[in-house]
């Protein structure tokens, strides 16, 4: 466990939703799993409303632990109450620790520890025989471990076994309390047919994703764990469903046009570009057409009213 992380090596699996391997590569090294754990959180929450043991517009407190979680969090106070409905949509789109704590509590009975046992029991009976959870957030603990082959596992059982929730993982954003959320996740704006599932970073466990998307008629599930950076990492995976679908006599899609942000060198501004990832982009944003400023905008409306004023002259004259 100590070794946990194996820095400098990537995992990756691509499966399909019967979980026939399609490709791998170091599936079963045991890494730092990072917030892929709220997919097990989330897992423990679907089972409990699909047994009606609570509901969505359920209200559950928020303790002075589940405020104190570090960030990325919804900022819940302490005392205050907040539905398992958001909570679910903080964990799938802005990966809210605060909010998976406050679960974690509430369906373990007061106790994020023995809810971390009930989710490691859990993953045993859906066949995740090398992981071990000891949080419902996936905040750093050097004895919470999984794999690229058992997270890819629990892709399958989300999609399978809780089809009436699964899709809150394709959640583009939501509002909470007049802020508006995106959801992290990067494959659903970027890859046709991407469903969900998740994202999750910390400095040990590296920049990690599984992702689920559906093509023709069929479903891939794919696992990306310590890659070194965010771009590289999606990368990874989008070159991973395409050649999964090829392999099924699918042909890659073309991928969406998204934006994203460029910092020039010497300026504190970003400015939007509209960009493509590529097969061959190897993670970097390659520019298509940079977006006007403010500033263009109104230089150029400058320009036009001009103009405009001077054709006028000319008419009158």
């Amino acid at each position: 466990m100590a070794h946990a992380q194996y820095v400098g090596r990537v995992s990756t699996i691509v499966t399909d939703i019967n979980g026939d391997v399609i490709s791998k590569d170091d599936p079963d090294l045991q890494r730092y799993p990072a917030s892929l754990t709220k997919m097990m959180t989330l897992y423990m929450t679907f089972r409990a409303l699909h047994a009606n043991a609570i509901s969505l517009d359920q209200r559950i407190p928020v303790s002075i632990h589940a405020a104190s979680m570090e960030p990325s969090k919804l900022g819940l106070r302490p005392g205050s109450m907040i539905t398992i409905r958001e909570a679910v949509l903080g964990l799938v789109t802005k990966s809210a620790n605060d909010a998976a704590c406050a679960l974690g509590e509430f369906i373990g009975g007061g106790d994020e520890a023995r809810f971390a046992q009930m989710m490691t029991q859990q993953a045993r009976v859906i066949g995740m025989s090398r992981s071990t959870f000891r949080n419902a957030s996936g905040l750093p603990n050097p004895d919470q471990v999984t794999t690229a082959r058992d997270m890819a596992t629990l892709a399958r059982h989300l999609v399978l076994d809780y089809p009436e929730y699964y899709p809150f993982f394709r959640t583009p954003s939501f509002n909470f309390r007049g802020r508006n959320i995106p959801n992290h996740d990067p494959l659903i704006r970027g890859y046709a047919g991407a469903d969900g599932l998740k994202t999750g970073y910390t400095a040990a466990a590296g920049h990690n994703l599984v992702g689920s998307a559906v093509q023709g008629n069929v479903r891939l599930v794919g696992v990306v764990m310590g890659a070194p950076s965010n771009g590289r990492r999606n990368t990874i995976m989008m070159n991973a469903l395409d050649n999964g679908f090829a392999k099924h006599g699918i042909a890659p899609a073309e991928r969406p046009m998204v934006l994203a942000r460029a910092t020039p060198r010497g300026r504190k501004r970003s400015n939007v570009i509209l960009a493509k990832a590529t097969r061959s982009s190897r993670g970097r944003t390659v520019e298509v057409a940079q977006l006007p400023t403010k500033k263009a905008k109104a230089s150029s409306v400058k320009r036009t009213t001009h103009s405009s004023s001077a054709v006028k002259k000319q008419k009158k004259r």
